[in-house]
């Protein structure tokens, strides 16, 4: 009976680049008289995740089904629910010296390029009530879950990706009501400890920003940009500016890239500078050069998303007077309950003025209502534009190149799509919070190998972009969830009556993976 070999091999491979086994086993050392080590289980775990992210139950029966013992040299029968709740809890107290070590060791071994980190944060729900904790470990907390389940518990990730592959070699997991602000600098720090060169790029959201954040980073020579909120450019700061004092940069989006000249989006930039102050009157005052950009694309967004939000709300407005005097609106005070829904529903408070009484002759309720031409002109005054921080001198980075750097944060976007659908157990369920941490994890890991090995078939094929045989008979760029979609297709004949196992000749798309990432599934690991 054949089983199913897929990508197992070249997981198996790349968790030997990685050392991840031996780093583990060092950090969580087992008896001597243990049939598999924690470094042993966790492999598995990742390549559970990697080749069959269905919930984390009956991992034995997956193995058993797969060639794991092939390819692992592990028992499918070992891999039980009580052996991997152990290796789960042997591997939480370690999780920082495994991250920082696994981390290091993939940009030694593949040369990734750290000059340049994307960091961000996601949320991911469980099930369960989670009531006792243990302290050392990130708690489950209501919060304000990513998928918007509010009704589920989460629990935080942050990741940082590289610019160079998207490759995330760091990531921690954090209480679930854990604020984003108050993490920067403790990543920052892990990230200094890792990185090559020490003095990096971080490039983050609006949460990165923060005199406490701003002052570590300075202080440690890091370079950051990230979005201003509201709080460093108001509205009216960004309607005041003048689009043809802006210089055109020449960029352009991916989403853009087969398009005609004329439809390709458009972006402008310009910039001044800007102080931030700290709480105490000793704190120096931070300046920072503040780029404003504006982008077509963008405006043309803004401008639609309000026209639809107005339109929607005149509908409701008109069905609201004529209704007035009905049995849903008697009287004033029904109506002036409407007015509010209607406002916060279609997001037209900031432009609605309304009027409402009581027609003496009828006693019904009265309504007078428009948007406000003003308050409209004033918004659209700020369509496509937004605000960027950033500490890089200006002749290391102009205008252009501040925003270029950060158009690449959609990276770690990415990466944090990749660990919910394709990796992840979502929503999570598991007994404690400490294996909650060590799964998050176990999954982050499966992700660094899945990043690293879409990286090196774009390699291998450079100049070409594309490859052929991944999807529906034409030439496709190389991602991780194809390239393992494809591998999926290998199997395996186990050994029966003294011959050793077989593994059936390839077809042409398949071997063509397997050298590009110069792997031999017929020889043992």
């Amino acid at each position: 009976m054949e089983k199913t070999l897929g990508a197992l091999p070249v997981v198996a491979d790349y968790c030997r680049r990685l050392d991840l086994a031996g780093i583990i086993d060092r950090a969580c050392p087992v008896r001597e008289l243990a049939h598999l080590t924690h470094g042993q289980v966790i492999e598995t775990l990742i390549a559970n995740r990697l080749t069959s992210p269905a919930p984390l139950v009956r991992v034995s029966d997956w193995a058993h089904d797969w060639a794991v013992e092939e390819v692992f040299g592990i028992d499918p029968a070992a891999l039980n629910d009580d052996r991997i709740g152990r290796a789960l809890d042997a591997i939480a107290p370690e999780l920082d010296r495994i991250v920082g070590s696994v981390g290091a060791q993939a940009i030694s071994a593949f040369g990734i390029d750290t000059s340049r980190l994307h960091w961000d944060m996601t949320s991911v729900s469980l099930y369960g009530a989670y009531e006792q904790t243990e302290d050392d470990y990130p708690a489950p907390r209501f919060g304000h879950p990513k998928d918007r389940r509010v009704d589920l518990k989460q629990i935080q990730a942050g990741l940082a990706a590289t610019a160079d592959g998207g490759i995330p070699v760091f990531h921690r997991a954090y209480d679930g009501g854990a604020g984003e602000v108050a993490q920067v600098i403790s990543a920052m720090t892990a990230l200094t400890k890792m990185a090559q060169p020490r003095e990096f790029l971080l490039i983050g959201d609006s949460t990165l920003v923060s005199y406490t954040n701003i002052s570590a980073m300075i202080a440690s020579g890091v370079g950051f940009i990230a979005p201003a909120s509201k709080t460093y450019t108001p509205a009216e700061v960004l309607a005041a500016l003048d689009l043809d004092s802006a210089t055109e940069v020449d960029y352009i989006a991916g989403r853009d890239a087969g398009k005609a000249a004329t439809e390709r989006g458009r972006w402008r930039v310009m910039e001044d500078t800007m102080t931030l102050t700290g709480k105490r009157k000793k704190d120096p005052v931070l300046t920072l050069r503040r780029v404003f950009v504006h982008s077509t694309a963008r405006a043309h967004a803004a401008a639609t998303a309000r026209a639809k939000k107005l339109d929607r709300a005149h509908d409701d407005l008109d069905r609201l007077t004529r209704g007035l005097g009905s049995r849903h609106y008697p009287d004033e005070k029904a109506v002036t309950a409407r007015i509010t829904a209607i406002a916060s529903g279609r997001r037209v408070t900031a432009y609605l003025r309304t009027q409402t009484g009581t027609d003496p002759d009828t006693g019904k309720p009265t309504l007078d209502w428009s948007f406000d031409q003003a308050a409209l002109d004033a918004e659209a005054a700020t369509d496509g534009w937004y605000a960027l921080l950033t500490n890089l001198d200006p002749a290391t980075a102009d205008a252009s190149e501040v925003l270029i750097g950060y158009k690449g944060q959609e990276v770690v976007e990415r990466r944090y799509s990749t660990v919910k659908g394709p990796l992840a157990v979502a929503p999570m369920f598991l007994q404690n919070n400490r294996r909650i941490a060590a799964l998050v994890t176990v999954i982050c890991l499966a992700l660094l190998i899945f990043c690293l090995i879409e990286r090196q078939v774009r390699a291998a094929i450079a100049p070409a972009a594309t490859l052929e045989g991944l999807y529906a008979g034409r030439p496709t760029k190389p991602t991780g969830r194809l390239i393992f979609e494809a591998l999926a297709r290998l199997r395996l004949i186990p050994a029966t009556g003294g011959q050793p196992p077989g593994i059936p000749h390839p077809p042409p798309p398949q071997a063509r993976l397997l050298a590009l990432l110069d792997v031999d599934p017929t020889r043992p690991r």
